[in-house]
């Protein structure tokens, strides 16, 4: 993981000297980014799941932001949303609810994070979906 967030503070330095921070990142960036080794696609132990479904699963973040933060994986690799069947999110949405429910978010909320490409905040190149609570959120979130 640390490779990757070099990678990611690399890309916005190289955005913000070249002007193209405000902009959009390069198309042969993102394909570098995309051909990047996945930190998901290790071997993620089933006992590590907390909850499955048919395309997905769920597991508590090894680096927390919130005293609950747990990030709802795909299976197969998919680079971000932008390339995600509408199936899939809706799948990923439905196992993300349910593991905050089962982690007793209902009732004081909780926040669903899917961040996208360099200035969205993605680090890693592997769809997935962060469940967030357990403490008040603030807003806007940075």
């Amino acid at each position: 993981m640390k490779g990757v967030t070099m990678r990611f503070a690399m890309l916005v330095a190289l955005a913000i000297t070249t002007g193209t921070a405000s902009g959009a990142v390069t198309s042969e960036q993102l394909d570098a980014l995309y051909a990047e080794p996945s930190a998901f696609e290790i071997d993620i132990p089933k006992s590590a799941h907390i909850a499955e479904s048919e395309n997905a699963f769920a597991v508590h973040d090894i680096r927390p932001v919130a005293p609950i933060h747990i990030l709802v994986i795909s299976k197969k690799r998919v680079p971000t949303v932008l390339q995600a069947s509408p199936e899939l999110i809706a799948e990923m949405i439905a196992l993300a609810t349910r593991v905050a429910k089962q982690e007793g978010l209902e009732s004081d909320g909780f926040r669903l994070v899917i961040n996208t490409h360099p200035l969205g905040g993605q680090s890693v190149y592997h769809l997935h979906v962060h469940v967030l609570g357990g403490r008040q959120m603030k807003w806007p979130p940075g």
